[in-house]
């Protein structure tokens, strides 16, 4: 053991880093107020559902768009995996619900498809998701939902007015809701969203049983959950200085979705 250590002298080199915007820069952006806002009620939702939606809302916290650019949800939000703090919870995947990575992440991506459509932004790509899901029919009709699912599903929005916006995300523990708050400024644009047209309503087919050898014999396990099949659309359009300047119509089509249930089989 030593009983005298030596001293030794170590430089460390001095790095500055500068921020990418200033607060001089700031004024500059020409945010001034709220223009939108985007909600999406996540009751009755897993813990780690839960977990998973705010590890992506945070994503967003803070984000600036600027003017004419797009916003891509899955660039912002980056990688979704174990490896990047996420927990397994239900996905929709090759037409299953099954356990994955990041479950949830969709309840980020549908409030901010909604503050998009409310500050009456261009939205350059939405996805409907494959069945009806209740997380985004607690709060709102069917329709206005967006999935994502990394690379080839998005939500991409362009900001197509002439400042900066800037997105702040809220989560609201006691009442479960997830919020997404535009910040910039208004320029006389007016947006009309017609209430959802639901046809070709079809009813879910009958449950599918199937065995479980690890589950004990007389124990059923329910893994997916019915949902009723069809068609919706809405029209979304948005006037500036009562010009038309977007006159869109988001068509989703829903599939019916059976039950699912594991049978045990083992002794």
């Amino acid at each position: 053991i030593k009983t005298n250590p030596e001293n030794k002298i170590i430089n460390i080199k001095k790095i500055i880093l500068k921020p990418e915007i200033t607060l001089s820069q700031i004024n500059n952006f020409g945010i001034e107020e709220l223009i939108a806002q985007g909600q999406s009620d996540y009751t009755h939702s897993i813990p780690s559902r839960i977990y998973n939606l705010k590890l992506a809302a945070s994503k967003f916290h803070g984000v600036l768009i600027p003017p004419e650019k797009v916003l891509s949800f899955n660039e912002t939000v980056g990688e979704i995996s174990s490896l990047t703090g996420y927990q397994p919870a239900y996905i929709i995947k090759e037409g299953k619900t099954v356990l994955g990575d990041g479950g949830g992440v969709c309840q980020v991506s549908t409030p901010l498809f909604r503050a998009a459509l409310n500050a009456g932004l261009q939205i350059i790509e939405r996805n409907a998701h494959a069945y009806r899901v209740s997380y985004y029919e607690n709060d709102m009709g069917p329709g206005f939902d967006a999935t994502v699912f990394a690379p080839t599903v998005d939500l991409k929005i362009k900001n197509n007015t002439q400042s900066y916006i800037l997105i702040q995300t809220s989560i609201d523990e006691q009442n479960n809701l997830l919020t997404f708050k535009l910040y910039g400024k208004k320029d006389n644009r007016r947006v009309e969203i017609s209430k959802p047209y639901i046809w070709d309503i079809i009813p879910p087919p009958e449950p599918r049983y199937q065995e479980d050898p690890i589950l004990k014999k007389g124990v059923i396990k329910q893994i997916d959950f019915p949902a009723w099949g069809a068609k919706v659309s809405f029209t979304y359009k948005v006037y500036k200085d009562d010009k038309l300047i977007i006159d869109n119509k988001f068509t989703s089509v829903y599939r019916p979705w059976q039950a699912v249930y594991l049978v045990g089989t083992a002794d």
